[in-house]
């Protein structure tokens, strides 16, 4: 993410799927979309196999309250407690240092 170096956050989000999943695909993509849109956010990464496994970056932990109360972001965690999901997951966590590879 490299933030400049200053410490930030980053949610965990581990989850797996019921069978049934109709408009998981179109409310994750509008999510990210809205995530991107609010203040403090840095940045989102995912992957999924038989658990998904999504992290997104935050400036601040008031900025990541601010996400988790937001009105659709409300009604997308409802619908994927009562239809999508069968069991998740979330950690929130300070970064304090970060460093990455790049092969040539």
């Amino acid at each position: 993410m490299n933030n400049e170096s200053k410490p930030y956050y980053a949610v965990i989000f581990t989850s797996t799927q019921n069978k049934n999943i109709e408009g998981y695909g179109e409310m994750a993509e509008k999510m990210e979309i809205l995530a991107k849109q609010q203040k403090g956010f840095i940045g989102i990464e995912s992957a999924r196999e038989n658990v998904g496994i999504t992290v997104s970056y935050w400036e601040t932990l008031e900025a990541i309250k601010n996400w988790k109360q937001q009105s659709e972001h409300l009604q997308a965690q409802l619908k994927g407690r009562q239809d999508w999901y069968s069991w998740y997951h979330v950690r929130i966590c300070k970064v304090e240092r970060e460093y990455a590879f790049l092969a040539n």
